[in-house]
Protein backbone atom coordinates (compact mmCIF):
# COMPACT_ATOMS: atom_id res chain seq x y z
CA UNK A 1 0.00 0.00 0.00
CA UNK A 2 1.17 2.97 -1.33
CA UNK A 3 1.50 6.36 1.07
CA UNK A 4 -1.41 8.08 -0.60
CA UNK A 5 -3.45 5.02 -0.18
CA UNK A 6 -2.99 4.65 3.25
CA UNK A 7 -3.23 8.48 3.56
CA UNK A 8 -6.61 7.86 1.91
CA UNK A 9 -7.46 4.81 3.84
CA UNK A 10 -6.73 7.26 7.63
CA UNK A 11 -9.22 9.68 5.67
CA UNK A 12 -11.79 7.07 5.40
CA UNK A 13 -11.57 6.03 9.13
CA UNK A 14 -11.48 9.53 10.64
CA UNK A 15 -14.63 10.57 8.57
CA UNK A 16 -16.41 7.48 9.85
CA UNK A 17 -15.60 8.09 12.76
CA UNK A 18 -16.86 11.35 12.52
CA UNK A 19 -20.35 10.83 10.94
CA UNK A 20 -20.74 7.87 14.04
CA UNK A 21 -20.20 10.56 16.41
CA UNK A 22 -22.53 12.45 14.84
CA UNK A 23 -25.01 10.16 13.84
CA UNK A 24 -24.84 6.09 15.45
CA UNK A 25 -27.33 4.86 13.18
CA UNK A 26 -23.98 4.94 10.23
CA UNK A 27 -22.41 1.81 11.98
CA UNK A 28 -26.09 0.09 11.85
CA UNK A 29 -26.62 -3.35 9.90
CA UNK A 30 -28.75 -2.27 7.15
CA UNK A 31 -26.41 1.03 6.55
CA UNK A 32 -22.86 -0.78 6.31
CA UNK A 33 -24.69 -3.13 4.30
CA UNK A 34 -26.60 -0.64 2.03
CA UNK A 35 -23.29 1.11 1.69
CA UNK A 36 -20.92 -1.82 0.99
CA UNK A 37 -23.36 -2.58 -1.87
CA UNK A 38 -23.55 0.90 -3.67
CA UNK A 39 -19.46 1.18 -2.92
CA UNK A 40 -19.43 -3.02 -5.10
CA UNK A 41 -21.55 -1.35 -8.04
CA UNK A 42 -19.52 1.73 -8.60
CA UNK A 43 -16.54 0.62 -7.62
CA UNK A 44 -16.55 -2.13 -10.67
CA UNK A 45 -17.66 0.61 -12.58
CA UNK A 46 -14.51 2.55 -11.26
CA UNK A 47 -12.12 0.33 -11.95
CA UNK A 48 -12.62 -0.04 -15.47
CA UNK A 49 -12.67 3.61 -15.86
CA UNK A 50 -8.89 3.53 -14.01
CA UNK A 51 -7.92 1.48 -16.85
CA UNK A 52 -8.67 3.95 -19.34
CA UNK A 53 -7.44 7.42 -17.41
CA UNK A 54 -4.09 5.54 -16.69
CA UNK A 55 -3.39 5.61 -20.21
CA UNK A 56 -4.05 9.35 -20.70
CA UNK A 57 -7.79 9.03 -22.04
CA UNK A 58 -11.23 9.35 -20.44
CA UNK A 59 -14.23 7.39 -20.67
CA UNK A 60 -17.42 9.88 -20.54
CA UNK A 61 -19.87 7.54 -21.51
CA UNK A 62 -19.92 4.84 -19.17
CA UNK A 63 -23.62 6.33 -17.42
CA UNK A 64 -25.16 6.35 -20.83
CA UNK A 65 -24.25 2.72 -21.57
CA UNK A 66 -25.28 1.78 -17.66
CA UNK A 67 -28.55 2.99 -19.00
CA UNK A 68 -28.74 1.26 -22.82
CA UNK A 69 -27.26 -2.18 -21.31
CA UNK A 70 -29.04 -2.14 -18.12
CA UNK A 71 -32.18 -1.39 -20.45
CA UNK A 72 -31.34 -4.12 -23.05
CA UNK A 73 -30.77 -6.99 -20.06
CA UNK A 74 -33.92 -6.53 -17.81
CA UNK A 75 -35.61 -6.35 -21.83
CA UNK A 76 -33.84 -9.51 -22.69
CA UNK A 77 -34.57 -11.60 -19.26
CA UNK A 78 -37.95 -10.19 -19.01
CA UNK A 79 -39.49 -9.53 -22.12
CA UNK A 80 -37.98 -11.87 -24.84
CA UNK A 81 -37.24 -14.41 -22.32
CA UNK A 82 -33.79 -15.32 -23.02
CA UNK A 83 -31.85 -17.65 -20.17
CA UNK A 84 -30.43 -15.25 -18.00
CA UNK A 85 -26.61 -16.72 -18.15
CA UNK A 86 -26.89 -16.21 -21.89
CA UNK A 87 -28.46 -12.57 -21.53
CA UNK A 88 -25.49 -12.13 -18.95
CA UNK A 89 -22.92 -12.91 -21.67
CA UNK A 90 -24.40 -11.03 -24.50
CA UNK A 91 -24.00 -7.86 -22.66
CA UNK A 92 -20.26 -8.25 -21.30
CA UNK A 93 -19.67 -8.98 -25.01
CA UNK A 94 -21.56 -5.70 -26.16
CA UNK A 95 -19.84 -3.93 -23.82
CA UNK A 96 -16.39 -5.44 -24.92
CA UNK A 97 -17.63 -4.89 -28.31
CA UNK A 98 -18.28 -0.77 -27.72
CA UNK A 99 -14.75 -0.51 -25.52
CA UNK A 100 -13.42 -2.00 -28.83
CA UNK A 101 -14.92 0.71 -30.98
CA UNK A 102 -13.78 3.61 -28.64
CA UNK A 103 -10.13 2.19 -28.44
CA UNK A 104 -10.35 1.92 -32.76
CA UNK A 105 -11.64 5.28 -33.31
CA UNK A 106 -8.90 6.66 -31.09
CA UNK A 107 -5.90 4.88 -31.47
CA UNK A 108 -7.03 4.25 -35.45
CA UNK A 109 -8.66 7.73 -36.70
CA UNK A 110 -7.00 9.57 -34.33
CA UNK A 111 -9.74 11.17 -32.57
CA UNK A 112 -9.48 12.79 -29.19
CA UNK A 113 -11.17 10.24 -26.10
CA UNK A 114 -13.31 13.15 -24.70
CA UNK A 115 -14.50 13.98 -28.60
CA UNK A 116 -15.17 9.80 -28.76
CA UNK A 117 -16.64 9.34 -25.50
CA UNK A 118 -19.08 12.33 -25.34
CA UNK A 119 -20.19 11.34 -28.87
CA UNK A 120 -21.06 7.86 -27.03
CA UNK A 121 -22.48 9.63 -24.21
CA UNK A 122 -25.45 11.46 -26.26
CA UNK A 123 -25.81 8.61 -28.83
CA UNK A 124 -26.41 5.45 -25.74
CA UNK A 125 -28.90 7.65 -23.97
CA UNK A 126 -30.58 8.20 -26.88
CA UNK A 127 -30.66 5.26 -28.10
CA UNK A 128 -31.82 3.65 -25.06
CA UNK A 129 -34.92 6.28 -24.79
CA UNK A 130 -35.64 5.17 -28.46
CA UNK A 131 -35.58 1.67 -27.39
CA UNK A 132 -37.99 2.09 -24.20
CA UNK A 133 -40.25 4.73 -26.66
CA UNK A 134 -39.04 6.98 -23.54
CA UNK A 135 -40.92 4.56 -21.04
CA UNK A 136 -39.18 2.38 -18.21
CA UNK A 137 -37.69 -1.12 -18.59
CA UNK A 138 -38.65 -3.32 -16.02
CA UNK A 139 -39.38 -6.69 -14.39
CA UNK A 140 -43.48 -7.83 -14.54
CA UNK A 141 -45.44 -8.53 -11.72
CA UNK A 142 -44.36 -11.68 -9.84
CA UNK A 143 -41.14 -12.26 -12.17
CA UNK A 144 -38.77 -13.69 -10.65
CA UNK A 145 -34.91 -14.81 -10.97
CA UNK A 146 -33.63 -16.87 -7.75
CA UNK A 147 -30.17 -17.60 -8.87
CA UNK A 148 -29.31 -14.38 -10.91
CA UNK A 149 -31.07 -12.39 -7.53
CA UNK A 150 -29.29 -14.00 -5.40
CA UNK A 151 -25.68 -13.73 -7.32
CA UNK A 152 -26.31 -9.86 -7.77
CA UNK A 153 -28.58 -9.12 -4.87
CA UNK A 154 -27.85 -11.38 -2.53
CA UNK A 155 -25.68 -11.87 0.39
CA UNK A 156 -23.41 -14.67 1.89
CA UNK A 157 -22.41 -14.69 5.41
CA UNK A 158 -23.91 -11.23 5.65
CA UNK A 159 -21.57 -9.49 3.14
CA UNK A 160 -23.63 -8.27 -0.03
CA UNK A 161 -22.31 -10.66 -3.00
CA UNK A 162 -21.92 -7.30 -5.18
CA UNK A 163 -18.98 -6.64 -2.38
CA UNK A 164 -17.87 -10.07 -2.83
CA UNK A 165 -17.88 -9.82 -6.77
CA UNK A 166 -15.61 -6.50 -6.15
CA UNK A 167 -13.09 -7.68 -3.84
CA UNK A 168 -12.61 -11.05 -6.57
CA UNK A 169 -12.83 -8.42 -9.57
CA UNK A 170 -10.02 -5.69 -7.67
CA UNK A 171 -7.53 -8.76 -6.83
CA UNK A 172 -8.05 -9.99 -10.51
CA UNK A 173 -7.71 -6.49 -12.06
CA UNK A 174 -4.41 -5.88 -9.82
CA UNK A 175 -2.45 -8.44 -10.58
CA UNK A 176 -3.19 -7.47 -14.38
CA UNK A 177 -2.34 -3.57 -13.63
CA UNK A 178 0.70 -4.12 -10.87
CA UNK A 179 2.20 -7.54 -11.84
CA UNK A 180 1.96 -8.22 -15.47
CA UNK A 181 3.81 -6.94 -18.88
CA UNK A 182 0.30 -6.07 -19.48
CA UNK A 183 0.01 -3.68 -16.55
CA UNK A 184 3.40 -1.92 -17.35
CA UNK A 185 2.92 -1.24 -20.69
CA UNK A 186 -0.40 0.61 -19.65
CA UNK A 187 2.23 2.82 -17.42
CA UNK A 188 4.39 3.56 -19.87
CA UNK A 189 1.73 4.40 -22.21
CA UNK A 190 0.56 6.92 -20.07
CA UNK A 191 3.76 8.22 -18.95
CA UNK A 192 4.96 9.02 -22.65
CA UNK A 193 3.23 7.07 -25.53
CA UNK A 194 5.84 8.01 -28.24
CA UNK A 195 8.67 6.93 -25.78
CA UNK A 196 6.34 3.79 -25.33
CA UNK A 197 5.99 3.31 -29.12
CA UNK A 198 9.61 3.46 -30.14
CA UNK A 199 10.73 1.38 -27.16
CA UNK A 200 9.05 -1.29 -29.33
CA UNK A 201 5.23 -1.13 -27.43
CA UNK A 202 2.48 -1.67 -29.71
CA UNK A 203 0.78 1.19 -28.05
CA UNK A 204 -2.56 1.08 -29.99
CA UNK A 205 -3.41 -1.92 -29.14
CA UNK A 206 -2.63 -2.12 -25.22
CA UNK A 207 -5.03 1.40 -25.46
CA UNK A 208 -7.88 -1.13 -27.25
CA UNK A 209 -7.27 -3.38 -24.88
CA UNK A 210 -8.28 -0.83 -21.44
CA UNK A 211 -11.42 0.17 -23.42
CA UNK A 212 -12.42 -3.20 -23.74
CA UNK A 213 -11.58 -3.81 -20.00
CA UNK A 214 -13.84 -0.52 -19.19
CA UNK A 215 -16.25 -1.70 -21.50
CA UNK A 216 -16.41 -5.26 -20.16
CA UNK A 217 -16.58 -3.76 -16.34
CA UNK A 218 -19.04 -1.01 -17.07
CA UNK A 219 -21.57 -4.07 -18.80
CA UNK A 220 -21.16 -5.60 -15.69
CA UNK A 221 -21.93 -2.62 -13.54
CA UNK A 222 -25.03 -2.47 -15.73
CA UNK A 223 -26.22 -5.72 -15.29
CA UNK A 224 -25.78 -5.17 -11.25
CA UNK A 225 -27.25 -1.65 -11.04
CA UNK A 226 -30.30 -3.54 -13.45
CA UNK A 227 -30.75 -5.82 -10.67
CA UNK A 228 -30.56 -3.46 -8.25
CA UNK A 229 -33.36 -1.29 -9.08
CA UNK A 230 -35.22 -3.55 -11.30
CA UNK A 231 -36.60 -1.14 -13.15
CA UNK A 232 -34.60 1.61 -15.56
CA UNK A 233 -35.87 5.02 -17.30
CA UNK A 234 -33.13 5.21 -19.71
CA UNK A 235 -34.05 9.24 -19.72
CA UNK A 236 -32.06 9.54 -16.15
CA UNK A 237 -30.66 6.27 -14.98
CA UNK A 238 -26.88 6.18 -14.75
CA UNK A 239 -26.67 10.24 -15.07
CA UNK A 240 -23.49 11.42 -13.71
CA UNK A 241 -22.23 8.22 -13.04
CA UNK A 242 -19.06 8.58 -15.39
CA UNK A 243 -18.29 11.36 -12.74
CA UNK A 244 -18.36 9.08 -9.97
CA UNK A 245 -15.75 6.50 -11.68
CA UNK A 246 -13.77 9.63 -12.34
CA UNK A 247 -13.62 11.48 -8.44
CA UNK A 248 -13.09 7.79 -7.43
CA UNK A 249 -10.23 7.08 -9.85
CA UNK A 250 -8.66 10.72 -8.85
CA UNK A 251 -8.79 10.59 -5.39
CA UNK A 252 -7.59 7.00 -5.63
CA UNK A 253 -4.29 8.71 -7.07
CA UNK A 254 -5.14 8.36 -10.98
CA UNK A 255 -3.35 11.18 -12.36
CA UNK A 256 -5.93 12.65 -15.51
CA UNK A 257 -2.57 13.13 -17.41
CA UNK A 258 -1.92 9.60 -17.20
CA UNK A 259 0.69 6.89 -16.30
CA UNK A 260 -0.05 6.89 -12.49
CA UNK A 261 -2.47 5.48 -9.67
CA UNK A 262 -3.19 2.29 -7.58
CA UNK A 263 -5.85 -0.05 -7.96
CA UNK A 264 -6.20 -0.18 -3.95
CA UNK A 265 -6.78 3.68 -4.26
CA UNK A 266 -9.58 2.79 -6.52
CA UNK A 267 -11.79 0.98 -3.87
CA UNK A 268 -10.60 3.29 -1.49
CA UNK A 269 -11.71 6.61 -3.58
CA UNK A 270 -14.83 4.85 -4.03
CA UNK A 271 -15.32 3.89 -0.20
CA UNK A 272 -14.71 7.81 0.75
CA UNK A 273 -17.28 8.88 -2.17
CA UNK A 274 -20.36 6.09 -0.68
CA UNK A 275 -18.84 7.40 2.81
CA UNK A 276 -19.74 10.77 1.78
CA UNK A 277 -23.03 10.10 0.70
CA UNK A 278 -23.96 8.65 3.00
CA UNK A 279 -22.42 11.45 5.30
CA UNK A 280 -25.05 13.76 3.28
CA UNK A 281 -28.23 11.39 4.02
CA UNK A 282 -27.81 10.57 7.81
CA UNK A 283 -27.12 14.87 8.11
CA UNK A 284 -30.42 15.39 6.00
CA UNK A 285 -28.08 18.15 3.97
CA UNK A 286 -30.53 18.11 0.61
CA UNK A 287 -29.64 15.38 -2.33
CA UNK A 288 -29.47 18.67 -4.71
CA UNK A 289 -26.37 19.15 -3.19
CA UNK A 290 -24.51 15.58 -3.82
CA UNK A 291 -23.08 17.02 -7.23
CA UNK A 292 -21.39 19.79 -5.68
CA UNK A 293 -19.71 17.09 -3.41
CA UNK A 294 -18.72 15.10 -6.45
CA UNK A 295 -17.67 18.74 -8.33
CA UNK A 296 -15.89 19.50 -5.39
CA UNK A 297 -14.47 16.33 -4.57
CA UNK A 298 -12.87 16.01 -8.03
CA UNK A 299 -11.64 19.71 -8.20
CA UNK A 300 -9.51 19.21 -4.85
CA UNK A 301 -8.10 15.69 -6.51
CA UNK A 302 -7.12 17.14 -9.07
CA UNK A 303 -5.68 20.18 -7.11
CA UNK A 304 -3.76 18.26 -4.83
CA UNK A 305 -2.69 15.56 -8.03
CA UNK A 306 -1.05 18.75 -9.59
CA UNK A 307 0.53 20.37 -5.95
CA UNK A 308 1.77 16.63 -5.85
CA UNK A 309 3.97 16.41 -8.93
CA UNK A 310 5.18 20.14 -8.68
CA UNK A 311 6.56 18.67 -5.18
CA UNK A 312 8.47 16.02 -6.77
CA UNK A 313 9.46 17.56 -9.49
CA UNK A 314 11.38 20.36 -7.21
CA UNK A 315 12.34 17.59 -4.81
CA UNK A 316 13.95 15.73 -7.85
CA UNK A 317 15.64 18.79 -9.03
CA UNK A 318 17.21 20.08 -5.87
CA UNK A 319 18.49 16.19 -4.91
CA UNK A 320 19.92 16.45 -9.15
CA UNK A 321 21.42 19.56 -7.57
CA UNK A 322 23.39 18.60 -5.06
CA UNK A 323 24.58 15.38 -6.66
CA UNK A 324 25.84 17.46 -9.04
CA UNK A 325 27.64 20.02 -6.57
CA UNK A 326 28.86 16.50 -4.19
CA UNK A 327 30.00 15.23 -7.31
CA UNK A 328 32.00 18.21 -8.83
CA UNK A 329 35.89 18.23 -8.37
CA UNK A 330 37.39 21.03 -5.99
CA UNK A 331 39.05 23.55 -7.34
Amino acid sequence: MSKKDLGLLILILVVGAVVTAINPRFLSTINLANTSNLVALFGILSIGQAFVIITGGIELSVGSLIALLGTLFIDFIAVREVNWPLAFVLILVLGAVIGFVHGWLITRLKLQPFVVTLCGLLIYRGVARFYTADGTAGFAFGQNFPTLEFLTAGRSGGLPNSFIALIVIAIVMWVVLHRSVFGRYLYAIGKNEEAAKYSGIRTGRIIIAAYVICGVLTALSAIYFAMYTRSISPASHGQFYELYAIAAAVLGGFSLRGGEGSLVGVVLGTVLLQELQNLVNLLGIPSSLNFAVMGGVILIGVLVDQQWGVFHARRRMIEATRQNVAGAPAE
